[in-house]
């Protein structure tokens, strides 16, 4: 099977990435209220930020990603750091090579902008499973309580995560 991915540029696109994602909410495990999780799934929009989908061969959305950059300690005005707001895909794609795809997707993208991005962050459940995928990438720099759960923050700069793509599609 084949994928593809688009850049959210129209609002029928950014229409469908919101709709996938809040589709999957349940899915998306995020530890925060809803009003938390619902700005952290729309801030790429709403801040004309960066959006992304994923097409399957029949046109299907199986997955979607978000960035914004810089950070709120900043006003965000550090636009070398990009904050990963969002990456999910539907299960029946995650023993795929998509993931890896949409990785190396994502990093030719970045290399492709007009500003120099030194920096990746994104926070995730501070699970095991979570802990010893995302560690193969990134460094865990901080770790968050929230009342519906504890979040790890990793850090990471593009060219690792793009080595990390090229070694998971091997």
């Amino acid at each position: 099977m084949s994928y593809y991915f688009s850049i959210c540029a129209s609002e029928y696109y950014q229409q469908k990435y919101v709709e996938f994602l809040l589709g999957n909410y349940e899915h998306l495990q995020l530890p925060y209220a809803f009003p938390v999780a619902l700005s952290y799934i729309v801030s790429p929009i709403l801040m004309t930020h960066e959006s992304f989908l994923c097409f399957n061969d029949d046109d299907d959305v199986v997955g979607a990603f978000g960035c914004i950059y810089g950070t709120g300690e900043k006003e965000y005005e550090d636009t070398e750091i990009v904050q990963i707001q969002v990456i999910f895909l539907a299960e029946p794609y995650r023993g795929t090579l998509l993931f890896a795809r949409a990785l190396h997707f994502f990093t030719e993208y970045l290399e492709q902008l007009d500003r120099e991005v030194k920096e990746l962050r994104f926070w995730a459940t501070a699970e095991p499973s979570f802990q010893k995928l995302f560690v193969k990438v990134a460094a865990r720099t901080a770790t968050a309580h929230t009342e519906h759960g504890m979040l790890d923050e990793y850090r990471c700069s593009p060219s690792d995560l793009l080595a990390y793509a090229g070694r998971m599609r091997q």
